[in-house]
């Protein structure tokens, strides 16, 4: 008897036109709980995208990551971090799931508790994209850049395959920088810094 075959490669992100639909958020949230072995974002302009699972290097990265910023948020107190699996309502109408991100205490605490535990009606503080194989650059400039314009006040978004990280802050043009070792998040993260060729 034949095995079925593996997949070994995953397909780029899919958009989808929903505007005719005009999902709700309820119905955008039932939808992501019917299919959760798919990532799903909607954006500003009611395009569904359709991210498969991570590849197993790629999740090893982000878990990397989350980690180092959550042991630090632990530890500094003033916020939340949240993984990749965290879904926020942008101010543009986007709900979109950074693979990592920080939101300061204050305003988490403001929201009430059912905005809380469904997507949060913000934008994070802070947030970063790692980039994955099968993620067009431009796109990703693009939804940090959405980020940036949405109230993040830094962006990280990191490209493994490149070895470069694009540096986002708010009022401030795009930083590139080539193979750094280190990343900082100061004066908005004060103290946070990323070992980014771990990485690599």
């Amino acid at each position: 008897m034949s095995q079925p075959a593996v997949a070994t490669e995953f397909s780029a992100p899919v958009k989808l036109n929903v505007r005719g639909i005009k999902l709700t958020d309820e119905q955008f949230a039932r939808l992501c709980q019917e299919n959760r072995d798919l990532r799903l974002e909607l954006t500003a302009k009611q395009e569904l995208v359709i991210m498969p699972p991570a590849g197993s290097e790629t999740a090893w990265r982000n878990g990397t990551l989350t980690h180092y910023l959550v042991a630090w948020a632990r530890i500094d107190g003033t916020g939340l971090a949240f993984d990749s699996s965290a879904g926020f309502t942008l101010p543009n109408g986007a709900i979109r799931s950074p693979d990592t991100s920080w939101v300061r205490r204050e305003r988490w605490d403001a929201l009430k508790e059912d905005q809380q535990e469904r997507f949060a009606p913000l934008c994070p503080d802070f947030v970063v994209e790692l980039r994955s194989r099968t993620d067009r650059l431009s796109d990703l400039q693009d939804k940090m850049q959405e980020y940036i314009d949405n109230g993040a006040r830094l962006g990280w978004l990191i490209d493994p395959i490149d070895k470069r990280v694009y540096v986002y802050r708010l009022g401030q043009p795009v930083e590139s920088l080539d193979d750094p070792a280190t990343l900082s998040g100061d004066p908005v993260l004060p103290g946070f810094v990323l070992p980014v060729r771990e990485l690599w």
